[in-house]
């Protein structure tokens, strides 16, 4: 299978998606003397007083884009949805500079829950984004060389209750093509303990974004589970 690296600068896309994130958490963490270690972002309290620019959040999301590609015909649904809302995401910030302006926009034209809207392709992200933390956490905790189980969890946690039967049909027939955990780490240019590192940076700066953007959203009275 051809590795999906096109070019030298761009050959550690984890790394990257890490390192991205972990900047991300530090501009919405409280306790600046704890920023730097990754095993504690997730269990830090969010300073609700920070606001979250759209520009290096959009562009961290696209970062993860190729993830979904490399899972194979399995996620190709995710990757095609999640690329698109990422893409609008970027586009708005061109002209919108934060998380929150963004949200108020669609609240004051009144339609946050239409397709299409910014912030419903937010809350599609957000779980795109949720998904891949999940099976990180389930690579780093399973043995052995398949992705079966750990991409059979985080799809059921977190995209199966907002699918439909079929949708759910065809995601498990494709956990069949999944590629095993030594080609997706070929394909992201990394051996198991590097891609640990990466992984461990990205659950824990993830979990604490994920949760800024939940909070933004019951602050808004919008819920999450639509």
């Amino acid at each position: 299978m051809a590795n999906l690296n096109l070019s030298n600068d761009d050959n550690k896309p984890l790394r990257k998606i890490a390192e991205a994130f972990k900047s991300l958490s530090n501009s919405i963490n409280k306790d600046d003397n704890n920023h730097n270690n990754s095993s504690n972002i997730s269990q830090t309290l969010v300073n609700e007083n920070c606001v979250l620019e759209l520009a290096p959040f959009s562009n961290a999301c696209s970062l993860v884009s190729p993830l979904f590609r490399c899972l194979g015909i399995a996620f190709r649904f995710a990757e095609r949805d999640y690329v698109s809302k990422v893409d609008d995401l970027v586009e708005a910030s061109k002209s919108i500079s934060t998380l929150q302006a963004m949200m108020d926009g669609d609240i004051e034209s009144n339609c946050v829950r239409k397709g299409g809207s910014h912030t419903r392709n937010l809350l599609r992200v957000k779980r795109g984004l949720d998904m891949v933390r999940v099976l990180f956490e389930q690579i780093i905790a399973t043995d052995g060389n398949s992705l079966n189980s750990p991409a059979s969890t985080a799809y059921t946690q977190v995209f199966a209750p907002h699918h439909n039967w079929a949708i759910r049909k065809a995601v498990a027939a494709g956990m069949y093509a999944l590629p095993t955990k030594a080609q997706l780490l070929m394909k992201l240019n990394e051996d198991e303990a590097s891609a640990r590192t990466q992984m461990q940076i990205y659950i824990g700066a993830s979990a604490a974004v994920i949760l800024y953007i939940d909070k933004l959203f019951h602050s808004k009275d919008l819920g999450i589970d639509w």
